[in-house]
């Protein structure tokens, strides 16, 4: 299977993370670069760099107020007296509608959803190649490849048009969707990280040309806690093509894979000719934020289900942080799904 990262990605360095009001280190390290590619190259993935294709198609998802602030907020940072070593957002608007401030701190309370997204030096680089390796992976299948992996880190799935949040900047899978849909295929995204892809299902909420499905820890008391719950179908054109399936915490290998049959046969109904897997490994039962209890074992059985789909398939690197069997359970949903 074919796979694509970039060097660059590595230069995103987050220091810090607030979680229950206490600061803590942040767990999106870059060590989880090491981990996830050591595991995608024991399933027999060939890495390659991805090639450079501007920012046309990540400004097809971000608006350009978006990108212009992701570009330039950590220099203008520097210029604050006593300011910290990143940017993290103290003050958010009440509503998007709401003025847009000229002020540095401003601008960061508008488009940082929350204190899991340090911009730091290396930050805007990172993200940039991140999205560049999900869209040459999706223009793999787009010049006839079955299926390839994306290492992309910094993830992707918590970032909307012009917000970022949960350790996100940029919305990989969705632009590589988009790149998909462009050139006249019918893509569905399927997430199936432990934290719902509420920024996925914001870009596309209300469209009819792109599947959003989602399999997740109940937001009900976890994170993203506002977004992810059964009853968001989608509004307007895109009503009826959103589907969440949040699962009670601690949800084990059996019912999560009952859960995901009926995930896997809404994109079925929605004649998909291409599917992007947003894949989080953060379902693991030991992983650090023990949402759900999937398996190092079921997650090979996750992998041959997606393949039964038999579209040409992208898996994109969502969440999945740092514990011992982080590179193994790659390894296992790869193999699970080249295997079948």
């Amino acid at each position: 299977m074919k796979a694509f990262f970039d060097d660059r990605q590595w230069h995103h360095d987050p220091k810090h993370f607030m979680s229950n009001g206490v600061v803590q280190p942040n767990p999106e390290q870059p060590a989880r670069i090491e981990m996830l590619h050591s595991g995608a190259v024991s399933a027999g993935c060939r890495f390659e760099a991805p090639q450079d294709a501007g920012l046309g198609p990540i400004a097809a998802i971000h608006s350009p107020e978006y990108l212009t602030f992701l570009q330039n907020i950590y220099k203008r940072w520097q210029y604050i007296d006593g300011g910290g070593e990143e940017v993290i957002p103290n003050i958010h608007p009440a509503n998007r509608s709401d003025s847009y401030p000229r002020s540095a701190v401003g601008q960061a309370g508008y488009h940082q959803a929350d204190t899991a997204c340090p911009i730091a030096e290396g930050t805007w680089e990172a993200a940039y190649w991140s999205a560049q390796s999900a869209i040459s992976g999706a223009d793999s299948l787009i010049d006839g490849g079955q299926s390839a992996y994306v290492l992309s880190r910094p993830p992707g799935h918590h970032a909307f048009g012009d917000l970022a949040g949960g350790f996100c900047f940029l919305n990989n899978s969705a632009i590589a969707a988009e790149r998909l849909r462009a050139k006249g295929l019918r893509p569905a995204i399927l997430d199936v990280d432990v934290h719902h892809g509420n920024g996925t299902q914001g870009i596309f909420y209300n469209r009819d040309d792109v599947l959003t499905v989602s399999l997740h820890a109940d937001p009900e008391r976890f994170y993203p806690f506002f977004w992810g719950h059964a009853h968001e179908r989608g509004a307007g054109a895109g009503l009826g093509y959103n589907l969440n399936l949040p699962l009670a915490r601690g949800t084990k290998d059996a019912d999560f894979l009952k859960t995901l049959d009926s995930a896997l046969a809404r994109v079925q109904a929605f004649g998909a000719d291409a599917v992007v897997i947003a894949l989080g490994l953060d379902t693991y039962i030991d992983d650090p934020f023990k949402g759900l209890a999937v398996t190092t074992e079921g997650f090979g059985r996750i992998g041959a289900a997606v393949a039964g789909l038999g579209v040409p398939t992208l898996l994109v690197q969502e969440g999945g942080y740092l514990c011992d069997e982080l590179g193994e359970n790659l390894t296992s949903v790869l193999s699970g799904f080249q295997g079948a």
